[in-house]
């Protein structure tokens, strides 16, 4: 099978009393990030990846962040749907890369729980999922740590 590959970025802003939630692991830290759902910044650029490998929507288009219903959602569910949309399409997921673009907290403390929680949603072994995280060299709003953001990218075999 061919295979195809998908690009995804996201960006969210840091707010106060919030739960910091990346990869789907509750880090402490002074802020967490505002959204919808978890605002997990890192599994939402991973989802993007993965469904414009397939040439599907954003996770906008299944996820709306006006929807009641899914306030609060985990982003591991939305990883989850995206692998759904991969295999419903008959493709089979081969791996992802990502990066974490922020200045704090540290990532690698948190790195393999991370790897771990992302394979498990998206049906991947832990060594099929990169994770690696950046500073901005303290230049604009990640920072000035106003937000985060995340780049990943998604192979997939695809019929």
């Amino acid at each position: 099978m061919p295979t195809r590959s998908g690009i995804g970025y996201d960006v969210h802003r840091l707010a106060p009393g919030r739960r910091l939630v990346l990869g789907g692991v509750e880090i402490p830290h002074h802020s967490g990030l505002d959204g919808h759902s978890d605002a997990d910044v890192l599994s939402h650029a991973v989802a993007d990846a993965v469904l414009g490998a397939v040439g599907e929507p954003d996770i906008g288009h299944f996820f709306p962040p006006g929807d009641p219903e899914i306030e609060g959602i985990s982003s591991l569910k939305i990883l989850a749907k995206a692998a759904e949309r991969v295999r419903a399409l008959g493709g089979v997921l081969v791996n992802v890369d990502s990066t974490l673009i922020a200045e704090a907290p540290k990532i690698l403390p948190h790195a393999a729980a991370m790897k771990a929680n992302i394979a498990a949603a998206l049906g991947l072994e832990p060594g099929q999922v990169g994770i690696k995280a950046t500073t901005n060299e303290r230049l604009g709003f990640p920072g000035r740590e106003e937000g985060m953001a995340a780049m990943a990218v998604a192979a997939v075999e695809v019929p």
